[in-house]
């Protein structure tokens, strides 16, 4: 049953638009929200008067001064004065948060039609500030000092997962070398270069070791951004066919760490779960998927949670070609967080945007052959906020 049959009425993605991600210094806050708002009120084919309301997915945690963001997208018109408007935070999953809240919207018959925001700006802050911010998403070390910061966190998943598994060294550097390689055909993104995977899955000078096992290769970028999306009831005339939101889902899991086991991520695996069968469709019936690759450790659990594999066996995945854009099911065609950046409350949002360009055929250099089904999977946490969607071409 499609979230269609089980509501009574249709989600569809009617307009996009998204910024360039990366260190930004001549864009601010509000400029990177007007930006990308008018791109998808436009993108669209709608006044920005009939947007009934606004969600704002930014995390912050410290890291800019302004705190209060959720007016910002007012400023794209005169005609949003005394629209609703909310800033919705859950670590680096905001938006995506974001994104639901909007879409219970629709669901509860309070919209018609929503704008949805992701955006952060972090590159103006200090490395000291950043890392600080970032860790007040976790239980345990949250306003503790940290030479790691998040890398620490997610290096111990993979110092357990190592133990129970076997190494994975190799393994996270194909990853690696697969996400930097599809970023070279993204407008968007943040880094660029097709490294290779000579380069990623060695430790030097200029790829040293960030928090063993992980190397610098393993980390997606400290970035600046913003992505928005139009959600509507019906199709709005805009620039393209809209996409159809065929399931969602959210599960959180336990805050401390130690009521959770390091490697299963249960709640990112009931997400997924929860989607698909809102959906009506399992793993095998998507035709690609952009999943939150913020290391390369959390990507090769990301191909056990969903199904893909069995646990301890994400490895297959990678090393048999399946992820691959010419693969079964390719993962992180847009390059990913690893490549395309990574700004927290951006970030889901911009995968929700991607899919939709891919799904329309609008995708340019990183388009695959004719998809009709994707997934989107954004993740707060180690593990602890995690949101999947279902898109579909209409």
């Amino acid at each position: 049953m499609s979230l269609q049959e089980q509501f009574g009425k249709d989600v569809l993605l009617t307009g996009w638009g998204h910024s360039r991600f990366g260190k930004l210094v001549d864009e601010t806050l509000e400029s990177l929200i007007v930006q990308v708002a008018t791109e998808a009120i436009t993108n669209a084919g709608i006044e920005p008067g009939q947007i009934d309301e606004i969600y704002l997915g930014q995390f912050n945690s410290g890291m800019m001064p302004l705190a209060f963001p959720s007016s910002l997208a007012l400023q794209v018109s005169d005609q949003l004065a005394n629209v609703p408007a909310t800033r919705v935070e859950n670590a680096c999953a905001s938006g995506s948060a974001a994104f639901q809240q909007g879409t219970k919207s629709l669901l509860a018959g309070t919209a018609k039609t929503v704008l949805v925001i992701g955006a952060e700006k972090m590159t103006h802050a200090g490395a000291d500030v950043v890392g600080a911010g970032l860790l007040g998403a976790d239980y345990d070390m949250a306003g503790k000092a940290s030479t790691t910061g998040f890398t620490g966190l997610f290096a111990e998943v993979a110092k357990h997962y190592e133990k129970r598994y076997g190494s994975v060294s190799d393994v996270l550097g194909s990853i690696a070398a697969k996400n930097h390689r599809n970023g070279v055909d993204n407008p968007y993104a943040q880094l660029r270069k097709d490294l290779g995977e000579e380069f990623c899955r060695t430790v030097s000078d200029k790829n040293p070791m960030v928090a063993d096992p992980l190397r610098r290769t393993d980390c997606s970028p400290v970035s600046d951004g913003a992505a928005a999306v139009v959600l509507s009831t019906a199709a709005t005339g805009g620039a393209t066919a809209p996409v159809r939101l065929a399931g969602f889902g959210h599960a959180n899991d336990f805050f401390p760490a130690a009521r959770r086991d390091p490697v299963a991520f249960n709640a990112t695996r009931v997400s997924w779960q929860r989607a698909l069968a809102m959906a009506g469709v399992g793993i095998d019936e998507l035709d690609f998927a952009e999943v939150h690759d913020c290391f390369t450790i959390a990507e090769l659990l990301m191909y056990e949670a969903m199904g893909l594999t069995d646990p301890g066996q994400g490895a297959r995945a990678i090393e048999e070609g399946w992820v691959y854009k010419d693969g079964k099911l390719p993962v992180n065609v847009s390059g990913g967080l690893k490549a395309k950046g990574h700004p927290v409350g951006a970030t889901g949002v911009s995968q929700h945007v991607i899919a939709a360009m891919q799904l329309t055929g609008t995708a340019g250099d990183m388009q695959l052959a004719g998809p009709r089904r994707a997934a989107v999977q954004n993740m707060g946490g180690v593990g602890i906020a995690n949101y999947v969607s279902v898109l579909e071409a209409v």
